[in-house]
This record gives structure tokens, sequence and C-alpha cells, in this order.
């Protein structure tokens, strides 16, 4: 008898995230059919000099997938056993993700001050890192407590923005974050993250799938700052949650195409003494659709570099060894920069 419910625990562990994750992904794709008329009449993006899209196109997807995301982990807080500091803490990060989705909805109709924006957004990161994870430490031998507190505040930060600055073209925002929150989900199965965490990715990776049909080239929804920027917020919290566990390396590893891409082009604009809070076309994704790769091209190459650096995380999780837990990230930095390098050179053949 103990086999048997041994056995049916397991199965009911590992088929919690495939069913938050299914349950998202139908909520998710309802409410974009459901909510694309009204955002059609108030929320319609039109096309500019520096913009990726050639027709007017609704945006505001991102309620969608926060929405159908959201519900779906409702059903798993109420579902499936946790312990109250997991379950607390899953509400508070997704209320903090609630209210960064507000400010980006209003940027959406009208957009806000750079510095009132950036305040905002680091006020959503302070209420996940120091009330969602109080506990976490990463470098507790070589730092104080408040100077990491401040470095992951920043780093929060940075990353919201770099996964609004990365979602420039249909379908880029789903080949970077599914691969990810879907190889979390996985790791919470082999007890590489914890189990809420692991919930958490389900729901997020589910509802982007349930709004990527609508967002495939040529998309009929964009997601819109206000699904962007909480989709950054709770990836940063996921990615934080896994490098609490010692893998770090993971953590690094696995968004590094949408690190580099961000940050390099940011490096490069303050270079160039460019207003770095105005909208540009200068990213390496971008830098390829005018080099001669088709968004669909641009999109599978991304999404297959993200494969790749999923396999490079979890094997470094499975390394034992800092050498050979770097040679993990130096193969998928180098695997990153050889697609950076493509995106930024002219297609052959075009002369």
């Amino acid at each position: 008898m103990r086999g048997l419910d041994y056995g049916a625990a397991a199965l009911e562990t590992a088929l919690a995230p495939l069913l938050i994750a299914i349950v998202a992904a139908a909520a998710a794709a309802c409410l974009c059919v459901l909510l694309r008329p009204l955002l059609v009449r108030y929320a319609l993006a039109r096309p500019n000099a520096r913009s990726s899209h050639r027709v007017p196109t609704p945006q505001g997807g991102g309620i969608a997938v926060l929405a159908g995301a959201f519900l779906a982990l409702g059903l798993a807080v109420l579902l499936v056993p946790m312990p109250a500091p997991e379950r607390n803490g899953l509400l508070l990060v997704a209320s903090a993700a609630t209210l960064l989705a507000m400010v980006g909805a209003w940027d959406d109709i009208r957009p806000l001050p750079a510095s009132t924006r950036l305040a905002l957004q680091a006020a959503c990161v302070g209420l996940v890192l120091f009330y969602a994870s109080p506990e976490l430490r990463l470098f507790p031998e070589l730092m104080p407590l408040a100077i990491e507190r401040a470095l992951a505040l920043l780093a929060g930060v940075w990353f919201v923005n770099l996964v609004n600055f990365i979602d420039g073209i249909d379908w880029i925002t789903i080949a970077g974050i599914v691969p990810l929150t879907a190889a979390l989900a996985l790791a919470g199965l082999y007890g590489a993250l914890d189990p809420a965490s692991a919930l958490l990715a389900a729901a997020l990776c589910g509802g982007l799938l349930g709004f990527a049909p609508f967002n495939k080239p040529v998309a009929r929804l964009f997601l819109g700052d206000v699904g962007s920027l909480p989709i950054g917020l709770l990836t940063a919290y996921l990615l934080y949650r896994l490098a609490g566990t010692g893998a770090l390396t993971a953590a690094l590893i696995l968004p590094l195409y949408s690190i580099a891409d961000a940050t390099i082009t940011l490096l490069r604009r303050l270079a160039r003494r460019e207003k770095v809070w105005e909208a540009h076309r200068s990213h390496f994704y971008q830098q390829a659709t005018v080099n001669g790769f088709s968004v669909r091209e641009v999109v599978a190459q991304v999404a297959l570099l993200n494969l790749g650096l999923v396999v490079l995380a979890a094997l470094s999780i499975r390394v034992s060894g800092l050498p050979a837990q770097l040679g993990c990230l130096g193969v998928a930095i180098l695997l990153t920069a050889i697609l950076l390098r493509r995106f930024s050179r002219r297609r052959l053949g075009l002369g």
C-alpha cells in the first residue's frame, strides 16, 4: 500500500505542472479572443519609423497571459498542498506582477516619464526581493547583505526592462521565455527548484503558449508593456529562486541571449551618447530583419539557441566542480556570440 501511495503522490506531483500549463494556455487563448476587439478600439499600436510592424496592431495581450497564468496558479494554490511561506510568496509575487502590469498598461496608453517608470519598477522589484524571498542569499561569504540586496535590485530592474526591450518582433518573447519557463517547471520535478516556483513557471509557460497563436508572424496581437514588464519580473524571480539553490551558473545561462542582446545594445547606445530611454531599432534581432532574415527565421534561431541553453543549464546543474560549470557557461557564451554575430551581418547572397 505504501508503494501505491508513493506512486500516486509522484504521479500527482508530475501532472500538476502540466495541468496548470494547460489551464493557463486555455484561459489565455480564450481571453485573447474576448479582449482583442476591446484592444483594437482602445490600445492600437500604430507603426512608426522605429516599429517592426507595418499595420496598426492592438497591444495588451499581456493581460490575457497574466490572467490565464494567475487563474491557473490560483487553482494550484487551492488544490496543491504547499507550506504557507511558499503559498504566501506566490501570492506576493503575483501581486507585485499585477502592480507592474498596471504600470505597463498606463505606459501603453499614456507614456510615463522614464524616471517615474523606473521608480515604479524598482518598487515592484523591491517588493518581491525583500518580502517574497527574504531568506535567499547568493553570496553570503563575499559581501554584506545590504550590498547583495542592492545589486539584486539593480539586476531585477534591468531584467524587467530587457525583457521589454527584447519584445520587439513577433514571437520572440515566446521563443525566449517558453523554453526557459518549461525548463524551470521540469526542474521542480527533479528537485532543482522548489515546487511553488515550478508551478509558477508552468503557469507562465502556459499563459504564453495560449497567447502564441495570436502573436505569430504577422501578429494580430502584441503583449504590450502590460505584459512584457510583469513577465520580466516573474522570470527574474524564478531565476533568482534557481540561483538560490546553488545553481547560479544555470540561472545565468538560461536567459543569456536576452541578456547579451539587450546589454550589448545598451552599452553601444551609451557609447554613441544616444538617449537610451527612447525607442530604437538597433537590437541584434532587429538588425537581422534588416540584414535579410525573415521574422520567422530570427525567432526560430533564437528558439533553437535557447533550447541549447536549456541543455547547457541542465548540464551545469548535473556536473560537479566550478571548472565544469564554467565550461558550460563558456560554451553558452560562445553559442550566443555566434548568433549575435550572424544577426549583425548581411545575409550571404543578398549583396
